[in-house]
């Protein structure tokens, strides 16, 4: 089981829908993501884990925390080809009252700790909108460098992404 200091994270499950909703479609996710997630959309993003768990190990997890129980976001690891490159990306997408608390910071960084250490990776990845301010940040208090930039195609939409990334010591 991944967890840091204040968090314990685990699979997200089905019956997580109403957790998750909130979550995606929080305005902060929204603006980033430039859309509401609808009922079918939660869903599918919640069979999209459960895929990565029986592929890769590892995808977004419910981070928790540890003293209240409560759900705090989706902090993980998600398998990604960026430019013909398989890697390891860190994603955070926290619920709005937990924004400014640092935990997505440790959050990641245990991400980071389980990537390097347990799964042998050589790198990880964040790809960050331009204009997701905080994500950056986060992304520099790990430690991470922008190593570049590439358009995603989502929805329709193209949509530019700021690569940083954080090689293993």
């Amino acid at each position: 089981m991944i967890q840091s200091k204040r968090l314990i994270f685990r699979e997200i499950e089905e019956s997580d829908f109403e957790t998750i909703a909130v979550i995606l479609r929080d305005e902060g996710v929204q603006k980033v993501w430039e859309h509401y997630f609808s009922d079918e959309e939660v869903k599918a993003w919640i069979e999209r884990r459960k895929s990565g768990y029986e592929n890769y190990g590892a995808d977004y997890f419910l981070a928790i925390d540890k003293l209240t129980q409560e759900v705090v976001g989706q902090i993980g690891l998600l398998k990604e080809n960026i430019d013909g490159e398989e890697v390891w990306e860190i994603g955070y997408i926290l619920k709005g009252e937990y924004y400014g608390k640092g935990y997505a910071t440790e959050g990641a960084q245990a991400m980071a700790d389980h990537a390097f250490h347990t799964l042998k990776a050589p790198k990880v990845i964040c790809e960050i909108r331009p204009m997701n301010q905080a994500s950056i940040a986060v992304a520099k208090r790990l430690g991470m460098t922008e190593a570049g930039m590439f358009v995603k195609e989502y929805r329709g939409m193209k949509m530019p992404h700021l690569i940083f990334e954080l090689h293993s010591r």
